[in-house]
């Protein structure tokens, strides 16, 4: 009501997983997160790699797809929950694992390490999404099974000497990350919040002044995945209404995506290389649709 109402954008299926990639079948994951529903996927962390390609990950499966027009190679398949994905150091792509914490994909050999898997000798509760910023510094969410019931949901910041900052503590299932493009700010999806929150990022990891920058509709699941464009404005997935967002740098609603023509749970965005299109996971159908973002 204190808006104009969000111009309407209309996506299109940019690829859709081969079907000699489903089997559904019930998994531990889904059986925790998805109502024991039996899935053959659950598409997540869409990602371009150093050399142009694109990657999203199958969280239930453990793998890690590098996405063509048809032919969808598996990058990598282990015994983990990968979530979300970033681009690293050397060519290399971070993945949070719900699992294993921090871990580093060499996307040419699929060759997976860890890089961190504990904090002072003690476990996640769930890496969900992971994104980079100045001087080398990486943002995890995590995650868990946090909400509003438990809102202890945090937020890390790793350093490339190994130092590791707990920036916030009491999120309400922290999920999307991003920052803003001078890499001053982060937004963080709080799911079971149904928030996007905002908060200024610190070398010295204090945190201040913490505080919701979007709300999306209420609902049965909140915002996820977020991304920025060159124009600072952020893209906001959120399930269960099968929708995105997209908001200006102050927060105002500028643009809706709707994609329930293919399923309800668009879960992660992200900006391609042409700085114009906005990729999406949706995860009902296994789809990647894409949107042409207007310039203003």
């Amino acid at each position: 009501m204190w808006f104009p109402a969000p111009r309407d954008l209309t996506p299109r299926v940019l690829s859709r997983l081969p079907e000699r990639h489903r089997n559904p079948r019930r998994t531990t994951w889904a059986d925790a997160n998805r109502s024991g529903q039996e899935i053959d996927s659950f598409l997540e962390g869409p990602c371009f790699d150093a050399a142009g390609n694109l990657h999203v990950v199958d969280i239930p499966y453990g793998r890690i797809f590098r996405v063509t027009p048809t032919q969808w190679p598996v990058v990598a398949e282990y015994e983990g929950w990968p979530n979300g994905l970033a681009v690293g150091t050397a060519d290399s792509l971070l993945v949070a694992d719900y699992r294993h914490g921090l871990l580093s994909l060499d996307p040419s050999t699929g060759a997976i390490a860890p890089l961190l898997e504990t904090v002072a000798s003690e476990g996640f509760k769930g890496l969900n999404d992971v994104t980079t910023g100045p001087h080398g510094q990486v943002l995890m969410t995590d995650q868990g099974q946090t909400g509003m019931q438990d809102p202890t949901g945090r937020v890390w910041r790793l350093w490339p000497d190994g130092r590791v900052d707990k920036l916030i503590g009491n999120g309400a299932s922290p999920n999307g990350i991003v920052l803003n493009r001078a890499g001053t700010h982060a937004y963080v999806a709080m799911t079971r919040a149904c928030e996007v929150w905002r908060f200024a990022l610190r070398d010295d990891a204090w945190v201040g002044k913490a505080g919701v920058f979007f709300r999306t509709p209420a609902g049965i699941s909140g915002p996820d995945g977020l991304a920025v464009d060159a124009r600072d404005r952020l893209f906001i997935a959120n399930p269960g209404h099968g929708m995105v967002w997209g908001v200006d740098p102050y927060g105002a609603p500028l643009f809706a995506i709707d994609c329930r023509g293919y399923g309800r749970m668009p879960t992660n965005v992200c900006m391609a290389p042409d700085g114009t299109t906005l990729l999406i996971t949706e995860s009902d159908s296994g789809t990647v649709l894409s949107v042409d973002i207007p310039a203003t």
